[in-house]
């Protein structure tokens, strides 16, 4: 029994050690990206519940675009103006959609960001910049990587699966790793992401935005 368990620990350890990411992205060719002053982030859909994570995976977006030239409006901003115009959900989620509230907003450009899978350590994130006047997209990235977990929350849903079986009245194998890959496969769900999650979900979008072409250009490094 306590062969397997460390065993198991051991594994997970392992792949929880590994992380890494891919990207490819596509501008509009001939397109000039320094025309666009001022985006807005209007919506973050897929597998992240809850505001908290979606503003973290904006602000990630924010920053990395930021060094690129382009400013924001802030999410919170962006919110209250929906509430205020009672724009719908299903509303803001696609191009034409977005590229309304960009209009209402007074921002030439409009970005959506997807997350099609969460689940474990795995992560798919899609984004497209979208032009406001006639909806279609300027730019478009994908990325994908593993977010990673931490030691501390595999040993954490270790010692709370065997407390679970204690209690339960039995200390079985299948209990025990049925309770370890449980608590590792959660998920952020709702909750905000943990700061190993954030760290891995930063490469990922840094590697999705890498060939964005930058609204100004870039301080050539000295030699």
């Amino acid at each position: 029994m306590k062969a397997v368990c460390i065993s198991v620990l051991l594994a997970l350890v392992a792949v929880a050690g590994c992380a890494s990411s891919e990207a490819e992205s596509q501008a509009v060719v001939g397109y000039d990206f320094s025309a666009i002053d001022k985006i807005a982030i209007v919506e973050v859909t897929g597998r992240v519940y809850g505001d908290a994570a979606k503003n973290q995976i904006g602000n990630l977006f924010t920053l990395e675009l930021m060094k690129k030239g382009y400013r924001f409006i802030e999410r919170k901003d962006i919110q209250a103006l929906l509430k205020e115009q009672e724009f719908q959900a299903s509303d803001i989620t696609t191009n034409a959609g977005a590229a309304e509230v960009g209009k209402v907003l007074n921002v030439p450009a409009v970005m959506l960001i997807d997350i099609p899978r969460y689940k474990g350590e795995k992560m798919d994130m899609s984004a497209k910049m979208i032009d406001v006047e006639d909806g279609t997209i300027l730019w478009i990235g994908t990325g994908s990587g593993k977010t990673g977990k931490t030691l501390s929350t595999i040993l954490g849903a270790a010692a709370g699966a065997a407390a679970g079986a204690v209690i339960a009245g039995g200390d079985s194998s299948d209990r025990v790793l049925g309770g370890v890959i449980g608590g590792v496969v959660g998920g952020v769900a709702g909750n905000a992401l943990s700061p190993d999650q954030e760290k891995q979900v930063r490469k990922v979008v840094a590697d999705v935005v890498k060939d964005l072409p930058a609204r100004i250009p870039q301080a050539q490094t000295s030699k």
